[in-house]
């Protein structure tokens, strides 16, 4: 499978954190069947510990009980996935997922449970034992979940193969892959194998792996194991973090292409935290969510969406239906800054794509602290003819034109497609 466009959905991590259930997940979904699907919206993705009966929050719980089979494979908590129950596993969920025209993901984390381990339980397909695989020096940092697995012992490749054969089984679509992205070159051979399992189990799923930063010189083994991959840790809703994400997407805009996605993280939109008060809504002002936006857009990053939906104020909604700007997502191509200017005291940004129907993009950004006022001499794109220019965000048409007029506020940005 070659995914021909960046991913875009929902992701449960940022409001949910550990703790999400189904009863949210159905309604989210529902929301996206009825205001997103046809803007391009299309999965929706559990993330981490969703086989954890007493996660509550983003903290983990420590050597906990996890929810497990017989041959060491993780499976949904009953208690916050009933739909589970009698051994259903994510199945009866992804199937209203789907029923909805919409596609199911969930968030696995690298390696073998190291409850599985400690239990010696047997692995499918093979007559080894967990324990046997377990590569136990190669611990995440932050999760205490997994034990590594070592690709050269015997009966690793049939755990992997058995552990997508059931998700296959599900109807899962997206897998998160954590603690693995920013490991490499450490635990290079264990993302081949996982790849290589995952490719071979008989359905198509989008592997996206985390967490970041990627490592710029191992752009190709990305590209080869994965359709797309965080080039920064954690995303959230303050400028520091976005203004930082302007070197991150320069330096990786030459390694995005069909198939293969640098991932500059989740849109923190919206209801973030869990009690959707006013305070926890996301700290990005209404131009910064533009900026964050306009630059995942053209970059051609993934899109996933971490806010509760439901409580989607009316900017929030219409940041996410710009058709011009998720057609800015879609059909860019050779994405790249032009130039890094100080213009009036505040910096500038100008990057330009190619449009793969017509026509060419810029999108123009004021990462300064200053309002800036310029004309944008359309001789910096290479552009030598007039031209009629349509700025995305606003619907305002200019007809042949030699120059664009910027006016942005800080932190603003502003998006054409010139044709």
């Amino acid at each position: 499978m070659i995914v021909k466009t960046p991913p875009m959905g929902w992701n449960s991590w940022d409001c949910y954190g550990a703790s999400v259930d189904e009863k949210t997940v159905r309604r989210n979904a529902e929301y996206i069947a009825e205001n997103l699907k046809q803007y391009g919206w299309e999965y929706v993705v559990v993330d981490i510990q969703w086989y954890e009966p007493k996660a509550k929050s983003h903290e983990y719980n420590h050597f906990t009980e996890l929810c497990m089979d017989e041959y060491s494979r993780l499976i949904p908590d009953e208690g916050r996935f009933p739909s589970s129950a009698g051994g259903k596993g994510f199945a009866p969920l992804a199937e209203y997922v789907h029923s909805l025209g919409l596609k199911f993901g969930i968030h696995i984390m690298r390696g073998i449970p190291i409850q599985a381990v400690h239990r010696n339980t047997a692995l499918l397909g093979t007559d080894k034992t967990a324990r046997e695989i377990a590569k136990m020096n190669s611990i995440c940092a932050w999760n205490t979940d997994m034990y590594g697995v070592d690709p050269d012992k015997d009966g690793a490749e049939e755990y992997y193969k058995s552990i997508f054969a059931l998700y296959a089984e599900w109807g899962v679509d997206f897998i998160k892959c954590d603690d693995i992205c920013r490991e490499l070159p450490h635990e290079e051979s264990e993302l081949i194998m996982l790849s290589k399992c995952l490719r071979s189990c008989g359905r198509d799923m989008v592997l996206s792996l985390s967490p970041g930063p990627a490592l710029l010189e191992k752009s190709e083994v990305y590209k080869q194991t994965a359709d797309m991959w965080r080039i920064t840790d954690d995303f959230w809703d303050n400028w520091e973090s976005l203004y930082n994400m302007f070197e991150r997407c320069e330096k990786w805009s030459i390694h995005s292409g069909s198939g293969h996605y640098p991932d500059a993280d989740m849109l923190p939109v919206g209801a973030i935290l869990q009690d959707y008060s006013p305070e926890n809504r996301t700290k990005f002002t209404e131009d910064e969510q533009r900026t964050m936006m306009t630059l995942w857009s053209i970059f051609r990053s993934p899109l996933m969406i971490g806010g509760e939906l439901t409580k989607n104020d009316k900017f929030t909604l219409g940041l996410l239906t710009n058709a011009g700007i998720i057609g800015m997502n879609k059909l860019s191509r050779h994405a790249h800054m032009v130039w890094r200017r100080d213009i009036g005291g505040s910096e500038h940004i100008l990057w330009t794509a190619v449009n793969a129907e017509d026509g060419q993009y810029a999108a123009v950004f004021n990462s300064g602290e200053n309002a800036g006022c310029f004309e944008l001499d359309l001789a910096d794109l290479e552009i030598y003819e007039p031209v009629s220019c349509t700025e995305l965000w606003t619907g305002s048409i200019k007809e042949n034109i030699r120059s664009i007029h910027i006016d942005l506020p800080p932190h603003g940005a502003a998006a054409y497609i010139i044709k």
